[in-house]
């Protein structure tokens, strides 16, 4: 699993599907689970605004 530099989105994929980069590493830390960032206090102050898996630390 990659996550990208830019957004922190973790994917399988060769490309982000949030922002649309190639720019993804293997090297990252942490994983958070926002199901929904409207109501997520944890999505706010991380700055995620899509449902999906994040890395906290790329």
């Amino acid at each position: 699993m990659r996550a990208c530099k830019i957004c922190h989105r973790l994917t399988e994929d060769k490309e982000c599907p949030v922002c649309k980069t190639k720019e993804l590493t293997e090297n990252w830390q942490g994983i958070v689970v926002i199901f929904n960032p409207e109501k997520s206090e944890i999505a706010k102050e991380l700055g995620f605004l899509e449902s999906g898996k994040y890395a906290i630390k790329v």
